[in-house]
C-alpha cells in the first residue's frame, strides 16, 4: 500500500515492456454470410411447429384482412412474403371495409421434409368464405419464419 509521500508510475513496474503480436487469423476461410449473416436452425431447438403454424397464419390472415398492421409479421417472414401480406393489407385498406366478423383458422398440417423445414396448410373461415393458406417454415436463427406463402 501506498503512503501519502509514495506515488506510483509506470516505469515503477519494472524494466520489462510489453509487446503485443497480432494474431495470426485467416479471414479469407470466413465470408461475411458466415460470420454474420442468418443461421440455420436444427428442428430440436425449434418450437412446436404446428401449434406455431397456427399462430402465425392468423396473425398473416388478420393483416391481410386489414385488422392487424402489417409490420407485426415483419420478424416472422421473409421480404418478399412480407411485401405480398403488406401488398394484400394496402388492398383491403383502400375497400376501406373493416371485417364484421374475425377471420378464424379453423386447421393446421403440417409436414417436416427435412430438418429444420415445415410446410403448413391452414383452413380459414373469412365471412362466409373458406379459404385455404399454404405456407413453408423455415428454422433460421431459433424461430420459424415464414419462407413462402401461398392464399387461395
Amino acid at each position: 500500500m501506498l503512503t501519502e509521500t509514495e506515488s506510483w508510475s509506470p516505469g515503477d513496474v519494472g524494466s520489462t515492456r510489453y509487446v503485443q503480436d497480432a494474431l495470426a487469423i485467416d479471414f479469407d476461410l470466413w465470408s461475411d454470410d458466415q460470420l454474420f449473416g442468418e443461421r440455420p436452425t436444427r428442428r430440436d431447438d425449434l418450437p412446436d411447429p404446428r401449434v406455431w403454424a397456427g399462430h402465425i397464419a392468423q396473425g398473416l390472415v388478420e393483416v391481410m384482412a386489414g385488422a392487424r398492421p402489417a409490420p407485426q409479421v415483419l420478424r416472422w417472414t421473409t421480404p418478399e412474403v412480407y411485401a405480398a401480406v403488406a401488398r394484400r393489407a394496402a388492398v383491403s385498406a383502400r375497400r376501406g371495409a373493416l371485417p364484421t366478423r374475425r377471420t378464424i383458422v379453423r386447421g393446421v398440417r403440417v409436414c417436416e421434409p427435412a430438418d429444420g423445414v415445415a410446410e403448413a396448410s391452414a383452413v380459414v373461415v373469412d365471412g362466409g368464405r373458406v379459404r385455404a393458406l399454404a405456407f413453408r417454415l423455415v428454422g433460421l436463427d431459433g424461430r420459424w419464419r415464414v419462407e413462402a406463402l401461398q392464399v387461395g
